[in-house]
This record gives structure tokens, C-alpha cells and sequence, in this order.
């Protein structure tokens, strides 16, 4: 199945590589992102779009029936961010983009980007795994045509990107050991560019997706 999504996100670490995989896959036919700021990066499959408040798509012009799925990697960290501003920056924003993109186009397969330890049960005693999860399990109600919540754990880089982020540089040597041990744990960016492509091509069986389930998924 030609593979034809919307990527938010692009300017950071996960949006990059998981564009990055999308450029290069044959059955990604083409790819529109929506950004802050230019991604800097020119393609023959990619259309670019500039939109500063992703809280009103209003001025966004774009025909999202030509697109038949929407990965989102946008988000920010709760370390030192105010409560209410973390959630609309989590909560709101996040909906507002997927109810803007379904009532344009119930045929689209929703990915998100939300992380390990996510609470689905919103009661726990972690702020922002509550948030996620109240996320992913809202993003779940909406009437796309599927949806998928990445919970990726530690993420190893694609080479040569120029959006990770600098801890990594010093980190990275952890990958091997954490995937050695449980799948689970760790996953490479590639894998979650890959295991996106495939939800659009083939599906997957399960909607909240672990790091075992993203290698999985991508090597389907």
C-alpha cells in the first residue's frame, strides 16, 4: 500500500528520523510536514508547510485527503515546565491537530509518539505519564481508521541526522547492552520510521506499541 503521511515534529530528534525513514522508503509515495521553522531539508517527495500555532490549524492549507496517515512526534519534556502549560502543550495541542485531521479525512492511520512508562490509567503519581496517557487513550476514542501509540524507551540515533540531541553523543554506547537484554528497552529511530511506515502498509495488532513491538512492526 502507497504510504502518504503528515509528519509533525520534523525539527526535532524523533520527527527527523522517522522523515528521514520516509524519504528513502519506496512505497512512501510523499510527505507533507508541518513545521515552526523550516526542516531544512529539500526532496522531490517533500511538501513543507510553516505554522507557528499548532492550537489553530485554521490557517493551514492543506488537502489532507491526499494523505492517508499523520505521524506525530511533536512534543516537548516536562522538566521544568508549568503543569498547565505541559498539558496544553501535550493534551490540547496533540487533539486539536488529530480532531483538525479527522473530520478532514477519517481514512487516516494516527501514529503518536508518546514514550515508556506512559500511565493509561491517568492515576498514577507521574504528571506527565498521566497527560500521555490521558492522550493516547483520547487519541484511541477518534474515528481514524487506526491508531497507533508509540511507547519507545531509550532511542539510539540515525547516523548523521543533525537534530539529535547532544547527550546521546555520550550515551549511545548503552543501545547494544539495553537491546541485549529486552527489545523492550531500547529501540533504534530507524525502527520507529520503519514500524510507522508499516502501520500505514500492512497494520499491526496491537494499538500501544512497546519498544518489542516497534522492532516487530518494523521488520514486518
Amino acid at each position: 500500500m502507497t504510504v502518504r503521511p503528515v509528519i509533525t515534529g520534523a525539527t526535532g530528534m524523533v520527527g527527523e528520523g522517522v522523515l528521514h525513514e520516509c524519504l528513502q522508503h519506496p512505497d512512501v509515495e510523499k510527505v507533507l510536514v508541518i513545521n515552526r521553522r523550516p526542516c531544512g531539508i529539500s526532496h522531490p517527495k517533500l511538501t513543507e508547510i510553516i505554522h507557528t500555532d499548532f492550537l489553530d490549524w485554521s490557517g493551514v492549507k492543506a488537502d489532507f485527503s491526499q494523505y492517508n496517515a499523520c505521524f506525530f512526534c511533536l512534543g516537548i519534556s516536562s522538566v521544568g515546565v508549568k503543569p498547565d502549560d505541559y498539558y496544553r502543550m501535550t493534551y490540547d495541542l496533540t487533539m486539536h491537530v488529530a480532531n483538525t485531521l479527522v473530520a478532514a479525512n477519517k481514512g487516516m492511520v494516527f501514529c503518536y509518539v508518546s514514550g515508556a512508562g506512559t500511565d493509561s490509567t491517568e492515576k498514577g503519581s507521574s504528571r506527565w505519564a498521566r497527560v500521555k496517557g490521558k492522550t493516547e487513550n483520547d487519541l484511541m476514542k477518534l474515528p481514524f481508521k487506526r491508531s497507533y501509540m508509540f511507547r519507545p524507551g531509550f532511542i539510539k540515533p540515525t547516523p548523521g541526522l543533525k537534530n539529535t540531541l547532544p547527550v546521546y553523543k555520550y550515551i549511545s554506547w548503552m543501545f547494544p547492552l539495553l537491546r541485549a537484554f529486552s527489545k523492550k528497552s531500547a529501540s533504534a529511530l530507524r525502527e520507529i520510521g520503519l514500524a510507522m511506515i508499516n502501520t500505514v502498509r500492512v497494520g499491526y495488532h496491537k494499538q500501544i506499541m512497546d519498544g518489542g513491538d516497534i522492532y516487530k512492526c518494523a521488520n514486518l
